[in-house]
Parts: structure tokens; sequence; C-alpha cells
């Protein structure tokens, strides 16, 4: 994948809600920073210790969950669907996960960029990203994401 030259914001947290539905606390994509609708996105997620997650994981060396790290991915992953044309109305769910890697912690005050590709959609139903996160340059999680449509 490559690498995103640009700061500038692409779609707002604003802008985000209203193509996915993800809301408190589980809306984990802060910016967009880079877009292809149908081909690629690349986002922020801003790690702060004020989230709730780490209340409980872990108090005295908080860590952000392996699960919500691949769950930010895949909300990343489906802004590329969102606004794909012709796609028939309905939520992408996923539908598998494959070679996911956690490569370092996720800190509180880390940024995370992450950066998806789709690789293929299938009958406008099924579809695969290709997806990473970093930390200031340095792989924190890596994997393909597979997603179908809930009617």
């Amino acid at each position: 994948m490559t690498e995103s030259t640009t700061s500038d914001v692409v779609l707002t947290s604003e802008q985000i809600a209203g193509l996915l539905p993800h809301r408190y606390p589980f809306a984990l994509v802060d910016r967009v920073i880079a877009h292809d609708p149908g081909v690629s996105a690349t986002a922020i997620k801003n790690v702060t210790m004020n989230e709730p997650q780490f209340q409980g994981h872990f108090p005295e060396r908080p860590l952000m969950p392996g699960v919500l790290i691949v769950e930010a991915m895949a909300q990343v992953g489906g802004l590329i669907v969102t606004q794909m044309p012709d796609l028939p109305k309905g939520l992408f769910v996923f539908a598998g996960i494959d070679g996911v890697r956690f490569r370092r912690p996720v800190v509180p005050g880390d940024q995370l960029v992450i950066r998806c590709e789709l690789l293929s959609l299938k009958r406008k139903r099924f579809g695969k990203v290709k997806a990473e996160a970093t930390v200031d340059g340095d792989l924190a999680c890596s994997g393909e994401l597979m997603f179908s449509l809930v009617d």
C-alpha cells in the first residue's frame, strides 16, 4: 500500500458518522486523510486515555485491545465500500479475518494511521480488504478482513 503524503482532512468525524453506523463508544475512526472510493482509504484513530476500554485493559499498563485495532481497520474498510455506486443498501458485517498479526503495542497517546485497500468484491455482497495500522511509521497490526452484506 502506498504511504499517504497529505495531512488534509478528506472526511471529518461528522461525515464519517453519516457513512458508518457505529456510534460511541464504538466509532473508532476520527478522520479520513485519503480516500479513493471503491479502491482505498487512509484514516486516523487517536488513542486517548479517557476511552472506556482502558479502565480494565489494563489499569496499570493500558494497551489498546487487539480486537479494537482490528475493528478500527474494518471501519476504514467499510468507508471504501460505502461510497461505491450501485451497491445494494444494507449493512456490511465481518465475515472473516485472515492473517492478522500484532507487531507492537498501541497505547494512549498513540495515533493509529490505518490504510485499507479493496482486494475483491464479489456479487456486490462479499468483499475483502488488505489492512494495516501503523504508529509513527511502525507496523502495529496487519491482515485481511472479509465482509458480507446483511439485507
